[in-house]
């Protein structure tokens, strides 16, 4: 029997939360476009059982059949922006800390050339 990985099977609320929204999401674009499970499926290479895991928002689907049906739907533009680095405001001031504890002001001036 091997081990179940807890983030697939008992994901951080928050990220349970946004998995099922992206799945309701990607369920309601299908149904706009008047598409099966079977249809885009087929269109992302994929069986249709992914499909569904994904649109129920399971942890255990993987982002390729997220990202995939993002595509399929003309949606996966704005994963341009999704963990931008320009945008990472926690990111640009820890690395500021580091920077300043790297970088010591001399007491002194040092005359060794």
């Amino acid at each position: 029997m091997t081990a179940k990985n807890a983030l697939t099977t008992a994901p951080p609320y928050p990220v349970e939360q946004a998995l099922k929204r992206l799945g309701a999401n990607l369920r309601t674009a299908r149904l706009r476009r008047n598409l099966t499970i079977k249809d885009i499926a087929q269109k992302i290479g994929t069986g249709p059982k992914p499909v569904s895991d994904a649109e129920k928002g399971k942890a255990s689907t993987s982002a390729a059949v997220y990202m995939a049906l993002l595509w399929a739907y003309d949606l996966l533009a704005p994963m341009e922006t999704v963990a931008d680095p320009g945008s990472d405001r926690e990111g640009f001031a820890r690395s500021a800390q580091r920077e300043r504890a790297r970088t010591k002001s001399p007491t002194e001036l040092d005359s060794d050339f």
